[in-house]
């Protein structure tokens, strides 16, 4: 049977679903949308599709970030990923494609020739230096599969899309040397430094780069891209010499750093790799003050990054590999195979929604972006859901999302009882701009963001085993303690981190949070010695709860509001008693709403509460862990599996989404998906092997 070039197309973009092997889980695992290289809010690299040579890769936001690879074998050619030569070139049908904690890899398989791409980030929340540096790398194995020798050859390119905001900027580029490396790079010409804020926006400032070793088999340009391409599809080889048109609009014949890696006749399996990496030389504004992002600490430059980056891949290679087979299996042991394959799709996402910065005195911060929300820095309830992933790998990394805040309120510019909201407009952390601002108390959060302050520093006393980051700010936290004593246990109308819900008064699951907050405060206060005040919180957190068992009930579970009788929503907050084993609230609280829940969920979740059809799958995770049965946790989790395989939206992981449909009712890309991993915080013996995880 002839196939039409039509047909040959359509099947060899379908077959990555139908190739993919299923595994314990029924359903094959299709992410909504694959990270690729993830480093940080700005340097984010995303397919939106299930084989990456059917479309471009992209930004979280969606915005085009051009890269292409194509392969060469025996001289047919296939793309790998992009939309590079599409006339003319059919995409390499794809067999398995897999998502881990720092690597997503693809495997190929055509004309007797396998090739496994695997986009390598080292994201390693135990060496925050390496966290904080841009930089991934992109590994071709090329082996045979049918054991005969094949002649392949590989072309990469990336434009200027990853430096800057639009592609009608202009942009600059040159090449040099570094310790043996070949080193292209590109960057605006503006160079408008931290001169944006704003939630849809990319960087226009730093510098974009690829790299390479030099090797003879290895060659490069920075050209327009439809020359280099057609003169890798032709066998001409790159242009001998640059494209020196310049500085010119990024969309100008498209200008690209094009690479080409001539692996010869292979038979047993050979790899090469390029490394991206980007300089952005300060990377966010704190209180007025530009600050460099925390790899630079000790003086190290683009080039030490550049050198560095080449000289340990090995080593980084194979801690990824490490990293990822340990954690993945005691995802699976701890949820389920769905779950694991969930929290490994979290895992990047959260951390690169985040930049980690350094003061002038070394103080590391944490800067989390609001990702397709109002795009506020350091946000309070984003951090507080978005905890669990800081505390089971490194309490350092939330002290360092907290340490800002405590500096902006100790400075005396917040002038509020109870805590902020937020530092301002990512990346310029200068003072809260959400609802009523510094000015008024007008659409604040005050219960919300005063418990979630709290209870992350309780939760850092508890890992750490002392409270000497409280008694830092222990000033702040009595004064919050009061504020919360007088009204968190039945809050007045506000807004808490469901706020796209619209205000609420007597929020029962924001009472919770209050009581168990004056819980976590009394025992920083044992911990410091403070035996009064500890004495003092415990007897009214104790009072509260009981109060509240009695005063929101129903027949069979308990209510959304105190005042609302017949009404009900997930009690997540309630998942600290059981972490921290206060034992504030009675179990049989907990086990009435697992019960409840069982007939109120849709096919992709639990709702939020029984005022829409929508749900967060951070919260629906925190639920899930509420109940002691993992039968009962994998049933609610599965929802939100077949959720993530079926979405329409294709994108990267949203934590709103409508329980029915299935489609994205807000957000994408947030780091609250790390609250996902509030499961691993469940057995403090799970919890204390991963805060002192590193591989051997």
């Amino acid at each position: 049977m002839k196939i039409t070039g039509l047909l040959k197309g359509i099947l060899l973009i379908c077959m990555p679903l139908l190739w993919i092997p299923a595994t314990a889980q029924e359903k094959p695992f299709r992410p909504p949308a694959y990270p690729l290289i993830t480093c940080n809010p700005y340097f984010s690299f995303w397919s939106f599709a299930d084989h990456p040579g059917t479309d471009w890769t992209r930004h979280w936001t969606g915005s085009t970030m051009g890269m292409a690879s194509l392969v060469k074998i025996d001289n047919q050619t296939f793309r790998l990923v992009g939309l590079a030569c599409s006339d003319e070139v059919m995409p390499m049908p794809l067999v398995r494609s897999e998502v881990l904690p720092t690597r997503t890899i693809y495997t190929y398989d055509t004309l007797g020739c396998r090739i496994t791409l695997s986009f390598i980030n080292p994201m390693f929340p135990w060496d925050m230096k390496q966290l904080s540096k841009p930089v991934g790398y992109l590994n071709w194995k090329v082996e045979s599969s049918d054991g005969s020798p094949h002649d392949v050859k590989v072309y990469f390119d990336c434009s200027a899309e990853p430096a800057i905001d639009h592609p009608s900027q202009k942009v600059n580029w040159s090449r040099l040397r570094v310790n043996g490396l070949e080193v292209l790079s590109m960057g605006s010409s503006e160079q408008a430094v931290l001169e944006k804020a704003g939630d849809d926006l990319r960087i226009d400032w730093g510098y974009f780069y690829t790299a390479s070793p030099a090797l003879s088999s290895v060659s490069n340009a920075i050209g327009s891209a439809g020359t280099s391409r057609k003169s890798f599809l032709s066998n001409a080889g790159l242009p001998e010499s640059d494209d020196l048109r310049m500085p010119r609009s990024a969309m100008d014949e498209w200008p690209v750093m094009s690479w080409t890696m001539a692996f010869g006749n292979v038979t047993g399996a050979v790899e090469n790799h390029i490394i991206l990496a980007y300089d952005e030389g300060f990377c966010t504004e704190f209180l007025n003050r530009r600050l460099p992002p925390y790899w630079k600490l000790d003086g190290e430059t683009t080039s030490g990054m550049l050198s560095s980056s080449e000289k340990d891949y090995q080593v980084i290679k194979s801690r990824c590999e490490q990293f990822d087979k340990d954690l993945m299996a005691d995802l699976e042991l701890a949820g389920g195979k769905e779950y694991s394959l969930l929290a490994s799709l979290a895992y990047r996402q959260s951390l690169a929604a985040h930049v980690l910065a350094t003061d002038i005195d070394g103080t590391p911060y944490h800067f989390p972006k609001e990702n397709f929300s109002n795009g506020c820095i350091s946000t309070v309830d984003v951090i507080y859901p978005a905890s669990p992933i800081l505390l089971l790998f490194n309490p350092e990394l939330l002290k360092a999302n907290l340490t800002p805040l405590f500096r902006y309120i100790e400075s005396g510019k917040w002038k509020f009882p109870f805590a902020p909201h937020d530092l301002g407009t990512y990346p310029l952390a200068n003072g809260q701009v959400y609802g009523g601002g510094e000015r008024t108390e007008d659409n604040q959060m005050p219960v919300e963001e005063t418990g979630n302050m709290i209870i992350m520093m309780y939760a850092i006393a508890y890992a750490d085993g002392n409270a000497d980051y409280s008694k830092k700010h222990f000033d702040v936290l009595k004064t919050w303690a009061k504020y919360l004593l007088d009204k968190g246990f039945d809050p007045e109308n506000q807004l808490c981190t469901d706020d796209f819900a619209g205000h609420l008064a007597h929020n029962t699951n924001l009472s919770i949070k209050a009581i168990i907050a004056l819980e976590c405060y009394s025992r920083i206060c044992e911990m410091i010695g403070n035996q009064s005040d500890s004495k003092e919180y415990h007897k009214y957190a104790k009072l509260f709860a009981q109060k509240w068992e009695k005063e929101a009930a129903n027949e069979s579970n308990y209510r959304l509001a105190f005042d609302k009788p017949g009404s009900w929503s997930q009690k997540y907050n309630l998942i600290w008693d059981k972490i921290f084993k206060f034992n504030l609230f009675d179990p049989s609280i907990s086990k009435r709403e697992q019960e409840y829940y069982k007939d109120k969920q849709n096919r992709y979740g639990l709702p939020l509460d029984n005022r829409a059809d929508y749900t967060k799958a951070d919260w629906l995770t925190w639920t899930a862990t509420m109940s002691d049965d993992k039968d009962e946790f994998i049933n609610l989790i599965h929802p939100m599996y077949l959720f993530a395989c079926e979405t329409p939206d294709r994108l990267p992981f949203t934590d709103w989404y409508d329980t029915k449909t299935g489609k994205k009712s807000g957000f994408q890309a947030r780091s609250v998906i790390g609250g996902l991993f509030i499961k691993m915080l469940e057995d403090k013996t799970t919890w204390s092997k991963w805060r002192n995880y590193t591989p051997d």
